[in-house]
């Protein structure tokens, strides 16, 4: 067991961790955990170095740190990640939100004025519907998945958030033709579009601990989810509905060819911060 103090604690910290993650990336959890176990900010930590930690929080530390040497993600480790500027419990049922998917919810809130009845498709956290109610109070919101797992959390995370945002379980690929009571002005998702054969080309933190059922899709299938949700928002959005989607990057023009072919006007593709295609958009006229 290290020494007790911040100080220490830090040395420890890389010591144990510099084979298996960079420095600076060493760094950066670090001042995440410290904040999150001990609130503790990093100025607070640069000046009060010579403090000392008692015997349980050290343990915490030293958890952590085997929990990331077997290549566990920290949001996991944390129980909890920030997502556009909100905290949102996760566990094992539950993607790690993205920064990229940020960029869908800030597009969506710079497009859409008014009274809007929205709809996320593949829920898991919640954390797109839950921002953008959070955002937007007059929008009516709701948000389904296929697990009821995933829907337990995103509850959780509205209570946490202070939301109103309507879940329930439903699977998509079994409802492609269903008719909502409710026409909807915006549809949104974020689903599974990696195919089973990339599995080799992922990080073990992400293949090993977070849920395949929200990640893979058949080899040869693999636009099979934007082919359903696009006909079920034919049949469930207004006159005039906004259909958004977060893509894999290596099948932006296909998504784009699946709505233009089904009537969808003003399709387009859009990059992330990174440079890579991430959103299709497009209207229903």
């Amino acid at each position: 067991m290290p020494d007790n103090t911040i100080k220490a604690v830090k040395d420890y910290f890389k010591s144990e961790l510099i084979s298996f993650y960079d420095e600076a990336e060493i760094i950066a959890m670090y001042y995440v955990l410290m904040q999150h176990y001990f609130q503790l900010s990093k100025s607070q930590l640069v000046l009060s170095d010579k403090k000392r930690l008692s015997e349980s929080d050290l343990l915490k530390i030293i958890y952590a740190v085997k929990d990331l040497k077997k290549n566990k993600p920290l949001a996991y480790i944390l129980g909890e990640w920030e997502f556009f500027g909100l905290p949102f419990k996760v566990n094992e049922h539950t993607l790690i939100p993205r920064p990229e998917t940020e960029e869908l919810v800030q597009l969506i809130l710079d497009e859409n004025q008014g009274e809007i009845n929205l709809l996320d498709i593949g829920a898991g956290t919640g954390c797109i519907p839950i921002s953008l109610k959070k955002q937007m109070k007059n929008w009516k919101v709701s948000g389904l998945d296929i697990s009821n797992e995933a829907l337990d959390i995103a509850q959780y995370n509205a209570h946490l958030n202070d939301v109103e945002v309507t879940f329930f379980q439903y699977d998509i690929l079994q409802n492609r033709n269903a008719h909502l009571d409710v026409k909807l002005d915006v549809i949104v998702s974020n689903p599974p579009y990696i195919p089973e054969a990339d599995k080799d080309q992922m990080n073990t933190n992400v293949l090993n601990y977070e849920p395949h059922l929200a990640l893979f899709v058949a080899n040869n299938k693999p636009l099979l989810f934007y082919d359903v949700i696009s006909e079920f928002a034919i049949n469930n959005l207004n006159k005039g509905g906004k259909l958004y989607f977060e893509i894999h990057e290596k099948y932006g023009k296909e998504v784009v060819d699946i709505l233009v072919q089904k009537g969808f006007e003003n399709v387009k593709l859009m990059k992330d911060i990174n440079e890579k295609d991430r959103i299709v958009k497009a209207v229903l006229n």
